[in-house]
């Protein structure tokens, strides 16, 4: 299950760094503009609020990534709290932007702590 729980939280982490380099680098390219739906105006215009989300999805990345490398206990917990934030982030950009976010980034969220603690 310990491997199982670590290719899943590497999953959830390469997800987001793939967010990251959506938000910030192809925003305004094809690539985020199929996401985003918006036109090539209004990509440019929302492309600073994307890049800080994209941000934060790096951040989120790179402490999953740090989970994984670090010795237990520090890794464990380390894995549960950012996991933990991706889960609370997924769901609150479900339920207030668009509820393709809870399938693409709460539910892997969700499956990778839920493998987590069941190895633990």
């Amino acid at each position: 299950m310990e491997t199982t729980a670590n290719v899943l939280v590497g999953l959830v982490a390469a997800l987001h760094a793939y967010f990251l380099v959506l938000e910030m680098f192809l925003w305004e390219r094809r690539p985020g503009r199929k996401l985003s739906g918006f036109d090539a105006a209004m990509a440019r215009a929302t492309a600073p609020l994307a890049a800080n989300q994209g941000l934060y999805n790096g951040f989120l990345a790179a402490g999953l990534i740090w989970g994984l490398v670090a010795d237990d206990p520090t890794g464990f917990r380390v894995q549960v709290f950012f996991l933990g934030c991706v889960l609370v982030a997924g769901l609150y950009g479900g339920l207030t932007t668009n509820r393709r976010i809870l399938t693409a980034q709460a539910a892997p969220g969700a499956l990778a702590l839920a493998a987590v603690l069941l190895a633990r």
